[in-house]
């Protein structure tokens, strides 16, 4: 598989790029999966950075990567080739059973991981796609914490980790890019998505648009909470944060002190700079967001994060669970 025939979307979760990911892989020449996770681990081997906890000595094994690196003839291009060879089969055993020449990569975790991945294939394409800071806070809260802001933001903060991971890679242009505004995808998708396609060097196809025409694997990872209740990309969403903000002072406030902690020149970057930030709610008429039906995607990820927490403070919840796994691991064991 050629290089430059691998998409990297990204985005930070709940920003629309399992939308944007729906819409690109309804071109007739590009495959997708939902979030393959494939490229992240790669990252945390030892010789870039190194995982806080393993089930072997990490630490050890990380020197001795760094050492057997250092051995190899042309070093570190000579490990990325390496850690290249296991994605590149992956993506081209994939393409060859699709019949397609483009793999499309949407993994949202890929943009912590950013100046990594573009070591590793800087002649990929890549696709930017950021929607307002807030709204994604906003879908977070009331996808996965029944609409607690201060929930989302403590248990699983979002805004601050991928504003600054998505807005160094854009001010810093250390490979080819087409950047696109969620605002803008779903307010006119018929440009956008020929701006994409023509940074992809593949032909415009309209019928793209409409991705509930075509089909698409679904299967545990990607969100499938809102893209499947519309057929191409709408505006429904696109004040829903502003309306709902302004309905509580609390939240509004607390969301002011967040957009304090973020660098201006990444949210320009992002294209929703701080001088007209909070311009949505100042137009906003207030409106609570509504209460959505409890899917079963988002209510495993409510269990999840519940059971957890739970771990954490019950000791005794810890060691069943752990005895749980012993027996599992005896009766799995081959």
């Amino acid at each position: 598989m050629l290089h430059e025939n691998l998409i990297i979307l990204v985005g930070a979760p709940r920003s629309g790029t399992t939308m944007l990911q729906r819409v690109l892989g309804s071109h007739s020449q590009i495959f997708t999966h939902p979030e393959p996770h494939v490229l992240t681990p790669l990252a945390y081997l030892g010789f870039y950075d190194i995982v806080e906890k393993a089930p072997y000595d990490h630490i050890n094994a990380a020197e001795a990567l760094r050492e057997l690196v250092d051995e190899l003839p042309a070093k570190e291009d000579d490990y990325l080739e390496a850690l290249r060879a296991y994605p590149s089969a992956l993506y081209a055993k994939l393409l060859a059973t699709s019949g397609k020449s483009h793999f499309l990569d949407k993994t949202p975790a890929y943009a912590l991981v950013l100046p990594f991945i573009t070591k590793l294939f800087p002649s990929a394409k890549y696709v930017v796609l950021t929607r307002h800071p807030m709204a994604v806070w906003h879908s977070q809260a009331h996808s996965f914490f029944g609409g607690d802001y201060h929930a989302a933001l403590e248990k699983n903060p979002l805004v601050q980790p991928y504003v600054d991971a998505i807005g160094r890679f854009l001010l810093a242009k250390n490979v080819p890019y087409v950047h696109v505004r969620y605002d803008d995808l779903v307010t006119d998708p018929e440009a956008h998505t020929r701006r994409i396609f023509e940074h992809l060097g593949l032909p415009h196809e309209a019928h793209a648009v409409d991705y509930g025409e075509h089909q698409h694997i679904t299967k545990s990872f990607g969100d499938p909470t809102a893209v499947e209740k519309h057929q191409k990309p709408v505006t429904d969403s696109l004040e829903t944060w502003a309306q709902d903000m302004k309905t509580r002072p609390e939240v509004l406030e607390l969301a002011r002190s967040l957009e304090r902690t973020l660098d201006p020149k990444h949210l320009e970057a992002w294209g929703y700079p701080s001088a007209s930030f909070f311009g949505a709610v100042d137009k906003a008429q207030a409106q609570s967001t509504k209460k959505s039906s409890v899917q079963s995607y988002a209510l495993k990820r409510r269990v999840l994060l519940g059971l957890r927490e739970n771990m954490q403070k019950n000791a005794t919840l810890r060691a069943s669970v752990r005895k749980i796994r012993y027996y599992c691991d005896v009766l799995l064991r081959t």
